[in-house]
C-alpha cells in the first residue's frame, strides 16, 4: 500500500495508450491522494464556454472591461460535471476554500466568482467544471497498468495561458518525451 498522499500535488500525465476518452492526452493535477482514493482536476482541456459566459449563466454581473471574462472554462473531470471549482494561486481566503499547498487552493463558494467578475479575484486561477476522482486502490491499479506517468506539479504550468502543449511539457518535467513512451509496463 502506498504511503498517504503519495501522489498529492503531482501531475498525472496520460500515457499515449490511454483508451479512456475523458483523459486522452490530459494532464491532471492531483489535489489529494489517500487510502480513500484520489481527487484532482484535468488542467489542459478548455471547453467551449468562457468565464464571462459562465458568470452570466449564474447571474453574476461583470463589467464590460472584465479582464478575465474571455478566459476559457475547463473540463475538470467526468465526476459532477455541473459543479464548479476554482483552482487558484494564493491563500484559501474565500467562503469555501481548501488549501492544497501553501501556494494553491480550491474554492467552491460563489464569493470567488463575484470577485472574479469584478476583477478582484485571484490573479492566477482556472475555473473548472467537474473533477477527476478515483476510489480506493483505483489510481494505484491504473499506475500499475501504465495508464499514467507521475511528475511533480508545476504551478506555472497549471496556469499557463496556452495549454495546448501542457501534455508534453508536464512529461518533460522529468525529462520524458511522452510521445515516445511504450504502452507496455515493465514489472520486476
Amino acid at each position: 500500500m502506498p504511503s498517504q498522499n503519495l501522489l498529492s500535488n503531482q501531475f498525472l500525465v496520460a500515457m499515449p495508450s490511454m483508451v479512456n476518452p475523458w483523459f486522452d492526452r490530459t494532464v491532471s493535477y492531483i489535489c489529494d491522494h489517500n487510502a480513500q482514493g484520489a481527487m484532482g482536476f484535468v488542467i489542459n482541456r478548455p471547453i467551449n464556454v468562457t468565464v464571462g459566459e459562465l458568470l452570466s449563466q449564474v447571474d453574476i454581473k461583470s463589467p464590460p472591461d472584465c479582464r478575465r471574462c474571455d478566459d476559457p472554462v475547463y473540463f475538470g473531470g467526468p465526476v459532477e460535471r455541473e459543479r464548479g471549482f476554482v483552482l487558484h494561486a494564493g491563500a484559501a481566503e474565500w467562503g469555501a476554500s481548501t488549501a492544497v499547498t501553501k501556494e494553491l487552493a480550491i474554492t467552491t463558494s460563489p464569493d470567488i466568482l463575484h470577485a472574479i467578475g469584478r476583477g478582484e479575484g485571484p490573479e492566477k486561477f482556472l475555473l473548472l467544471l467537474g473533477y477527476a476522482g478515483w476510489g480506493p486502490g483505483q489510481l494505484e491499479n491504473e499506475m500499475l497498468e501504465n495508464a499514467w506517468l507521475s511528475t511533480p506539479a508545476d504551478t506555472e504550468l497549471i496556469f499557463a495561458a496556452d495549454c495546448a502543449d501542457s501534455w508534453r511539457q508536464a512529461a518533460r518535467i522529468i525529462g520524458v518525451d511522452v510521445e515516445l513512451m511504450s504502452s507496455q509496463a515493465g514489472h520486476a
